[in-house]
């Protein structure tokens, strides 16, 4: 699996991996029981400081997207972690929130936000067809 940052992107590197590792997973590259690159190794192809990924793989494992097995490495946890709707919906509103002001800064329409979304989703296989 092949990771990259933008240190001028404007989003914190840590989220950046984050992303990356929950959009893989999202995709189906990355499936349960994959294993990651070890937090040092994936610091040094990155080029960031250490804490930097390991940031970024406690808040996948809080969340359900990993586990760590001391002295065996992180891999990736089941699917669907089981959480509330309410919970769900709590992270998934920031992210909302941001598409809506890039898509009005971008002046997009309400319409083509929504016909992208529903393209990212195509994409995906959402299952709900």
């Amino acid at each position: 699996m092949l990771f990259h940052v933008h240190s001028a992107s404007g989003v914190p590197i840590y989220l950046q991996i984050e992303n990356q590792v929950r959009h893989a997973v999202a995709a189906g590259a990355l499936r349960q029981d994959d294993v990651l690159p070890s937090v040092r190794k994936l610091a040094v192809e990155l080029r960031v400081n250490p804490n930097t990924v390991a940031r970024a793989f406690q808040n996948l494992e809080r969340d359900g997207v990993i586990r760590t097995v001391p002295g065996g490495g992180c891999y990736v946890n089941r699917q669907s972690p089981g959480l509330l709707r309410s919970e769900k919906m709590r992270r998934l509103r920031p992210l909302a929130t941001q598409l809506a002001v890039e898509a009005l800064q971008l002046r997009l329409s309400r319409e083509e936000t929504l016909r992208l979304l529903e393209q990212s989703f195509n994409e995906l296989g959402d299952g709900h067809e």
